[in-house]
């Protein structure tokens, strides 16, 4: 072999061993016995990728200590899933060149890379993910609902603190109004979700929301600017999620962003229209 093909099959040790060190470091930290079972299934493949690797090399080069540092907080702090998901997002090149090479072994890699840990990651039992449906409820209706009825309250009332103060309380209304259709919602349908937890969920993802949205009405003075700043705020919160969500249940990030956006902001431009309708048709002045 050439230098640079030596050089390049050390990469990939690297890259294996940096990998087998993440899921043996995650595993490690897993309470439920069946997630640590799937996690040390991977990193024992990782393991067995390193080696077979060593035999073209003859080398046996140290992990990327940083990278295990970086995704095992990514997966403590954002979940399991979302970490190791991102991580293979990140690897997808890596893949890519193990398939330009001849070598059976390689080939063999790249194989099992493709196969067997997308099996074995899919198998991975995470609690918020099952109650991800209960999250995007929950989002969703404040983005879409909540974004509109502030847009139609900054024309109607035309004062920051009043949009805040009534922003406020349908927003809390409206977040224990949810919270509790989920709840009936999902002891109705019997699914395999405890519903009180579901409820929960999706009461906290609208408050959360409620309360960066209502954020610029209470310390901006000029409420048309505050309401910019509120549906700039309302972007930030659909990019965040949509991007979670791409990234933990495989899907296009572009494709739900766009239509999410796109709703929202609709919704809002639409209830500003009616708050203008309204104060003309009313002549109330505040």
């Amino acid at each position: 072999m050439s230098e640079e093909e030596i050089r390049q099959l050390t990469d990939f040790q690297i890259n294996e061993i940096t990998e087998h060190r993440i899921y043996s470091r995650l595993a490690a930290l897993q309470k439920n016995s069946h997630n640590r079972q799937v996690l040390s299934e991977l990193a024992k493949e990782e393991l067995t990728h390193f080696y077979t690797l060593k035999k073209y090399t003859g080398k046996t080069p140290a992990p990327q200590l940083w990278k295990v540092n970086r995704y095992v907080w990514i997966a403590r702090l954002f979940g399991l899933t979302f970490g190791i998901k991102l991580m293979e997002k990140g690897e997808d090149i890596a893949q890519k060149v193990y398939r330009q090479w001849k070598n059976e072994d390689i080939q063999k890699m790249a194989t099992e890379e493709e196969v067997h840990e997308a099996k074995l990651i899919s198998l991975i039992d995470e609690e918020g993910l099952n109650y991800m449906s209960s999250v995007v409820l929950g989002l969703n209706d404040a983005l879409v609902e909540f974004t509109g009825a502030l847009a139609g309250y900054t024309f109607a009332l035309q004062h920051p603190h009043l949009v805040a103060l009534t922003g406020g309380i349908t927003g809390i209304a409206a977040a224990l109004s949810m919270a509790a259709s989920e709840y009936l919602s999902t002891r109705a349908e019997k699914e395999n979700k405890n519903a009180f937890k579901a409820s929960i969920y999706t009461g906290i993802a609208y408050i959360i929301t409620v309360i960066v949205l209502i954020a610029p009405f209470v310390f901006m003075k000029n409420v048309y600017w505050a309401l910019g700043v509120c549906l700039t705020g309302a972007l930030v919160i659909i990019a965040v999620f949509n991007y979670y969500y791409s990234i933990v249940r495989s899907e296009s990030f572009k494709k739900r962003f766009g239509e999410m956006a796109l709703i929202s902001l609709g919704i809002a431009a639409i209830s500003f229209g009616i708050g203008y309708a309204l104060r003309l048709f009313t002549g109330i002045e505040l």
